[in-house]
């Protein structure tokens, strides 16, 4: 990647720096369209070769570059049906025909696996066949969802146009409490600013408490952006994201202008503050993440069910700090809980700390490394169960029939719930 220097220039958020890097020009303006170079193309069996090869063959085009293409099989695995296995066989001979290097087959959910496996750093700009694809921009990482068609246009001429958007910074001063953590934050931002609150913008957070969150917290935040409408979520990169990118084998020599990927002082934001002392642990109620309020607004609901999975909610950290309320203990009678690790490593790591074993004392159901009921694949819910879930969204009928009611929540939440058979406030068990 090519060090874009700032001096002599007006100052940028980190949004106007990632797209003029691609475009490669030194500066660009809010609102202005250009066209950039895409450094990644991510996208699933759902999203992927079902939709893109028929349309590649009938241009008679190749893609690329397939060294730049990431194919994750996350949907539909493991197959439950004919339908399902179609859908990924056409994934996985597909990948063979393309000849893709990078294929993560049944490992885990593509938010979580790609940087898992090195393939985001800061200063990139990439694209994913997936609405939750602002996930990438915890890394300092321009990365926004496209539907098939514009992955079309990416994976023949490896670019794509993106008109230049306002930032829209959220400043979390202080630092959270016990049991409170970004997915709660998040919901939090999304009460306050609506599904469609960020459209069309670049969200980015910032702030002590921001900054004090490790990787996989940072993805969270990043990861429901989406669900304010924003484009991009992003994070500027820090020694925490450069110890992470090291972590999963990213060279030195990528991470060596990493700290030049941040706003600079006096851009053009429109700034919001926030305080992470006071904030509590929140839930979303059916059907709608933005029908947030704070834990205490939905005492004694009573559930059937509680779930942890999901790229926003069962990933190390999240398994972890489940695991810490569940020690020792046995989840309400009459209360199914489900724990679905979002990849393979960190169900490995769980299992080598322990953690997954006290999941499974404390009477939880493990299911397979992918989306699962989030997509509404696999183990969704039955007819008029009441359930608490570590995912992202909680749309009427998403998750199961029309009639499940699905309350949203941290793990730590999900899990204090699940051994009170009831919405509870994690506070109060820690």
């Amino acid at each position: 990647m090519t060090r874009v220097s700032s001096s002599a220039q007006a100052p940028q958020t980190l949004a106007q720096k990632l797209i003029a890097r691609a475009a490669g020009r030194a500066q660009v303006a809010v609102g202005e369209v250009v066209t950039c170079q895409v450094d990644l193309a991510m996208f699933h069996d759902s999203s992927g070769p079902r939709r893109l090869k028929p349309m590649l063959d009938d241009l008679g085009a190749k893609i690329w570059d397939p060294a730049k293409v990431v194919l994750v099989m996350d949907h539909y695995v493991p197959a439950q049906d004919a339908d399902a296995q179609r859908i990924v066989q056409i994934a996985r001979d597909t990948a063979r025909e393309w000849r893709l290097p990078n294929v993560i087959d049944s490992e885990g959910i593509c938010h979580v696996v790609l940087p898992e496996r090195g393939h985001l750093r800061p200063g990139m700009l990439c694209v994913g066949g997936d609405s939750h694809s602002p996930t990438g921009g915890a890394f300092g990482t321009y990365m926004f969802g496209i539907g098939a068609t514009e992955m079309l246009g990416v994976v023949v001429t490896g670019e794509i146009w993106v008109q230049v958007p306002r930032t829209l910074r959220m400043l979390w001063r202080g630092q959270l409490a016990a049991g409170v953590c970004a997915k709660d934050m998040m919901l939090h931002m999304i009460a306050r600013f609506g599904m469609n609150g960020g459209q069309y913008q670049a969200v980015e957070f910032a702030g002590e408490a921001v900054m004090r969150l490790g990787m996989q917290e940072r993805m969270t935040l990043s990861n429901m952006s989406a669900e304010m409408g924003a484009q991009a979520g992003l994070i500027a990169a820090d020694d925490t994201t450069c110890d992470y990118l090291r972590s999963v084998g990213v060279p030195e020599d990528a991470l060596q202008h990493a700290h030049q990927w941040h706003t600079d002082a006096g851009a053009d934001c429109e700034d919001f503050a926030f305080d992470a002392n006071s904030l509590s642990p929140q839930v979303a109620a059916p059907h709608s993440p933005a029908n947030t309020r704070a834990v205490g607004d939905y005492a004694d609901v009573a559930l059937d069910v509680a779930y942890i999975g999901a790229c926003t909610g069962a990933k190390l950290e999240d398994l972890r700090a489940a695991a810490q309320v569940l020690r020792g203990h046995q989840v309400a009678q009459g209360v199914r809980l489900l724990v679905a690790p979002a990849s393979a490593r960190d169900q490995a790591q769980a299992e080598r700390e322990g953690v997954m074993q006290v999941l499974r004392d404390a009477g939880a159901q493990v299911l397979p490394n992918s989306c699962g009921a989030c997509a509404g694949y696999g183990a969704t819910f039955e007819e008029g169960a009441t359930v608490i879930s570590s995912t992202a969204r909680n749309f009427k009928g998403r998750m199961g029939p029309a009639s499940v009611q699905v309350y949203l929540a941290s793990p730590w939440t999900v899990a204090a719930s699940a051994l009170r058979g009831r919405i509870s406030d994690v506070r109060e068990l820690l």
